[in-house]
């Protein structure tokens, strides 16, 4: 953890509590926007207009926040324009690490060095994903929502591919989002990291909750959740999706059934792992590295050999 831009003590993965003994997620503290000309966006301030070669992606497999990032990244064709560094799966005493791909900005060892690079006085935790500016020596933003969206729309003509964010679906696709964000994508953190029996036990039944109705809504044979088009809900809901047999379901209590027990969610997270790229987001041995490294959940750092996932047959 960081207080006034020093690493002032070891990695912990709940900063704070609310009074039911939920977990409370970290605001992110970095929300500038890339755009076209640089006009500032919906947050922070203006400046970074989208260049080639300008931002840097630094990201890890085992985050379901970062891989957001990841496949929007791929998908709009954003590769040779926006560099990328992928860090060490599993967490240690002072949080994400560097290891076989080095840092290129600084030579650093820890991704909260680079945070204090970017505010000396800058305090909480070092998350991933962040989108770094060369030519300021920043942090554009640490928020996966909103680089989500800038990968989506901010970077012009540098950008191709599906439009993940269409003018049509734009108030169903916030809507969706919104919806599943507390309840799955936060809600299996607020189960897995619980205080008390009420918040897990709450937190438990809304994840179960959803996956049902997520599962109800695909069951009339749409490819995916907003129809035939893929869109920023799918990306949202398919990188909890694709780490729930491997982690959630064991490390954080997640257990009423498994993803496989859903045919219609089993079989959409086929169909989104055969879009060109997404796989190559996918890594199931960061996944389980990263997320039992977690010694708060498992002290001994035994990392499980299963389950079986016979939708992942050729990942990493």
């Amino acid at each position: 953890m960081l207080i006034d831009g020093k690493w002032a003590e070891d990695w912990q993965p709940v900063q704070a509590t609310d009074a039911q003994g939920g977990f409370v997620r970290q605001i992110s503290s970095f929300r500038n926007w890339v755009t076209p000309d640089g006009a500032p966006g919906p947050t922070g301030t203006g400046g970074f207009r989208a260049e080639a070669g300008r931002y840097h992606l630094f990201a890890a497999l085992i985050c379901p926040w970062a891989s957001r990032t990841l496949i929007a990244r791929r998908l709009k064709g954003l590769e040779a324009a926006i560099g990328l560094t992928i860090l060490e799966p599993e967490l240690t005493d002072q949080g994400w690490r560097f290891g076989a791909d080095p840092d290129p900005v600084m030579r650093a060892t820890c991704l909260h060095q680079l945070y204090t690079r970017a505010d000396p006085h800058v305090n909480g935790r070092a998350t991933v994903p962040v989108l770094w500016d060369r030519a300021t020596g920043c942090i554009v933003s640490n928020e996966s929502a909103d680089i989500l969206r800038m990968f989506s729309t901010g970077f012009g003509d540098l950008a191709g591919g599906p439009d993940l964010y269409p003018a049509d679906l734009a108030p169903e696709i916030d809507a969706l989002s919104a919806a599943i964000y507390p309840v799955l994508n936060n809600g299996v953190y607020r189960a897995g990291f619980a205080t008390t029996q009420g918040a897990y036990e709450t937190a438990f039944h809304e994840v179960f909750a959803t996956l049902d109705r997520l599962e109800g809504r695909l069951a009339d044979g749409r490819a995916f959740l907003h129809g035939a088009r893929f869109t920023e809900t799918d990306i949202r809901a398919f990188v909890t999706l694709v780490r729930f047999d491997a982690a959630y379901h064991g490390l954080f209590k997640c257990n009423l059934r498994r993803l496989s027990d859903y045919p219609a969610l089993s079989a959409y997270l086929v169909r989104v792992l055969a879009l060109p790229g997404v796989a190559g987001t996918v890594s199931i041995d960061h996944i389980r590295r990263g997320y039992y490294s977690v010694k708060a959940l498992n002290p001994n750092g035994i990392v499980p050999l299963g389950p079986e996932l016979p939708w992942a047959a050729g990942l990493a």
